[in-house]
C-alpha cells in the first residue's frame, strides 16, 4: 500500500492541504512503513469508506481507541457520530457533513464523548483521500483532545465576565443604596403618624419591598465580593449545631436531614453571619430540587486532598458540605449554577443569586466552592475555608449600650456630613428626634470646615459621615482629618459600598462602620456604641452619659 502524504502547501500566507492519494488501498495490509508510522503515533487517526453506506470507520489507530475508551471491534463499522452526545453542536456538525458531502477538507473543534461518557473537546482535521485515478478512496481524520485549552480559555472568560458584573454591580450599589435608605426610612418615619389599618397595611408592603431590595444588593455584592466581612475563627461544626433549628426549618417537614459533623476540627476563617447565610441558600436550594422529599447531608471535615490541586494555596482547609439526593443538574445547567441571575426555577420562585452570593463569599474568604451534580443522581456542594490561628483573629468585644436618663440640653454634638439631600434630612431627622445636637455638611470640604469652626463653640461628640462623596476629601479622609484635629472625637462611617473597606477595613482600629439602608432603631443603636468606644476624656463622662437612653 502506498499513501502519499499530506503536505503543506504555502498559497496567500496560509496551509492549504494537497489531496493524499493511494496507489495500492490495501489496508488489509500493515506490513508496509505507513501503517507502522500511523499505528506507533500518539495523534488519534481513522480512515473511513465513503463507497459504503453511511461511511464507516475502517481503520483506527492505537491513539484513537486510547483517546475514546472504545475497542477496535466496536468502532470498525460504525459512523464517526457515534461520539457525538447531547451538548455536540448541531452546527459543527452540519459544518463536518457539509465538507464531506462536498469532498473537501475541514478543521473544526467539537464535544465528542468516550465510551464512559465523558465529555471532551476535539480538534478534528478531516480530508478526502484519492486514488491514483482521481478516484475517491477514503476521508482521513486526525484527532486531538483540547479540552484543557477549552476549559482555560472557558475559565478565563468566565472570569472576566463575572469580574465586569461585579464591577457594575459595585457601582450601582452606592446610588441604589441611597435611594433604598430614602424610601425606607420615610416609610419608617411615616409609620408612626399613620393610625388606619389599611394604610398601614400598604406602608408595611411597601417597606417589605424596600428591605427585598436591600437584600438583592447585599447578595449582588456578595457575588461581586465586594462585601465588608467580618472575618472571625470558628469551629464549622459548632456554627451548624447553632443553628440547627434554622435549618429544618429552612428545609421543611418532607426533608430528610442528616449530620456528620467533625469534632475538635481546626477552625475556619470567615464571617459566620455571612456564612450561615450562604449555607441556608445552598439548603433552600437542595430542597427546591426535592419537591417530594429526599435526603440531606450536612457534613464538615478537613481537606483530605493537596490544595495545588484545587487551585488553592499552600494552608489548611475545612470543609462545609452540604449533599442532597434531589434531580441534579444537567452539565449545561452545572455549568452556569453560579451566574448571577441564572435559574432553572419558575418566575417568582428565585432571583438566581443564591448560589452567586454563595460564590462570591466563600472565594471573598479566600476560598473555594465546588459544585458537583448529575442529572438524576443529586448535587455536592462544598464550600471551602482556609484554616487561621484564633488569637490573630479573636472577635473584637462588642459595646452594650447602657441605659441613663439624660436632657437634649447634655446630649452629645453630632456632625452629619452626607452629599445625597433626602438622606442627609432623614438624618438629621432621626438624630434629632432621639435627643442629640445635629450639625450637618453636604460633602467633605464643609464638612472639615464645620468640624473646625465648632471646635471652640460647641466641640463635636461623633462624626456620621458618607464615605464615597463628591470632591477631593472622601468620608475616610475627613475621618482621618478630623481625628488629627480631635482624637477623642467618635466616628461613625455610612456606605451603600466602598472597595476600600471591603478591601482594607475602616482606616484605623475603632472606627465603626453602618451599611444603608439602616433603620432608625439600628441607627440609634451605633451611634450609643461609637460614642461608647471614645475616650472619655477631657470631661471624664462615661458612654451612659452622651447620648439618649431610647432609640
Amino acid at each position: 500500500m502506498d499513501v502519499g502524504a499530506l503536505e503543506p502547501l504555502e498559497r496567500s500566507g496560509q496551509h492549504h492541504w494537497k489531496e493524499a492519494t493511494i496507489t495500492d488501498p490495501d489496508l488489509g495490509s500493515r506490513s508496509n512503513v505507513f501503517f507502522a508510522a500511523v499505528e506507533m503515533t500518539r495523534m488519534p487517526m481513522i480512515l473511513t469508506d465513503p463507497n459504503q453506506p453511511d461511511d464507516p470507520i475502517v481503520f483506527a489507530n492505537g491513539a484513537f481507541l486510547d483517546l475514546t475508551g472504545y475497542s477496535e471491534a466496536e468502532v470498525l463499522g460504525r459512523n464517526c457520530r457515534f461520539l457525538q452526545g447531547a451538548q455536540t453542536d448541531p452546527e459543527t456538525v452540519a459544518e463536518l457533513r457539509d465538507g464531506i458531502r462536498e469532498h473537501r477538507a475541514v478543521s473544526v473543534e467539537i464535544l465528542n464523548y468516550k465510551r464512559d461518557g465523558t465529555p471532551f473537546w476535539n480538534a478534528v482535521f478531516v480530508g478526502p483521500v484519492y486514488g491514483d485515478k482521481g478516484e475517491l478512496l477514503y476521508f482521513f481524520a486526525s484527532q486531538l483532545d483540547v479540552t484543557r485549552r477549552r476549559n482555560s480559555e472557558q475559565n478565563f472568560r468566565q472570569a472576566q465576565k463575572m469580574e465586569a458584573i461585579g464591577q457594575l454591580t459595585a457601582g450601582l450599589a452606592h446610588d441604589f443604596n441611597n435611594l433604598l435608605q430614602v424610601v425606607s426610612g420615610n416609610l419608617e418615619m411615616l409609620r408612626g403618624r399613620v393610625n388606619d389599618t389599611r394604610a398601614e397595611r400598604y406602608l408595611d408592603n411597601a417597606a417589605a419591598a424596600a428591605d427585598r431590595g436591600a437584600r438583592l444588593t447585599r447578595q449582588l455584592l456578595a457575588f461581586a465580593r465586594k462585601t465588608r466581612l467580618d472575618p472571625q475563627t470558628i469551629d464549622l461544626s459548632v456554627l451548624v449545631n447553632g443553628i440547627e433549628e434554622m435549618i429544618e426549618t429552612t428545609l421543611g417537614g418532607k426533608i430528610d436531614l442528616h449530620f456528620s459533623l467533625r469534632r475538635r476540627l481546626p477552625k475556619a476563617v470567615a464571617d459566620p453571619t455571612h456564612l450561615e447565610m450562604a449555607l441556608l441558600n445552598v439548603l433552600i436550594n437542595a430542597r427546591d430540587a426535592m419537591p417530594d422529599g429526599g435526603l440531606v447531608t450536612i457534613s464538615t471535615g478537613s481537606l483530605a486532598t493537596d490544595p495545588a490541586a484545587r487551585g488553592l494555596p499552600p494552608g489548611e482547609y475545612v470543609v462545609l458540605c452540604v449533599e442532597d439526593d434531589g434531580q441534579g443538574m444537567p452539565p449545561h445547567v452545572l455549568e452556569r449554577a453560579a451566574e448571577p441571575f441564572f435559574t432553572t426555577k419558575s418566575a417568582g420562585k428565585g432571583t438566581g443569586l443564591g448560589l452567586a452570593m454563595v460564590s462570591g463569599f466563600v472565594q471573598q474568604s479566600k476560598g473555594k466552592l465546588e459544585i458537583e451534580s448529575e442529572l438524576g443522581r443529586g448535587t455536592i456542594v462544598r464550600m471551602i475555608f482556609p484554616v487561621g490561628q484564633s488569637e490573630a483573629l479573636a472577635p473584637e468585644p462588642r459595646f452594650v449600650p447602657q441605659a441613663a436618663r439624660v436632657s437634649s440640653e447634655s446630649a452629645a454634638h453630632i456632625l452629619v456630613v452626607e452629599d445625597t439631600p433626602e438622606v442627609l434630612e432623614l438624618a438629621l431627622e432621626i438624630l434629632s428626634g432621639l435627643g442629640y445636637r445635629v450639625s450637618t455638611a453636604t460633602n467633605g470640604e464643609d464638612g472639615l470646615k464645620v468640624f473646625q469652626r465648632m471646635m471652640n463653640e460647641a466641640p463635636v461628640d461623633l462624626l456620621f459621615t458618607d464615605l464615597v462623596m463628591p470632591g477631593g476629601i472622601n468620608g475616610i479622609v475627613l475621618a482621618e482629618e478630623v481625628l488629627k484635629l480631635a482624637p477623642e472625637t467618635a466616628v461613625l462611617l455610612t456606605t451603600g459600598y466602598n472597595e476600600e473597606l471591603t478591601v482594607n477595613g475602616p482606616p484605623r482600629p475603632g472606627l465603626d462602620v453602618i451599611g444603608k439602608p439602616y433603620r432608625r432603631t439600628e441607627l440609634g443603636d451605633r451611634v450609643r456604641q461609637a460614642l461608647g468606644r471614645r475616650s472619655t476624656a477631657p470631661d471624664e463622662r462615661s458612654p451612659s452619659e452622651i447620648g439618649p437612653a431610647e432609640a
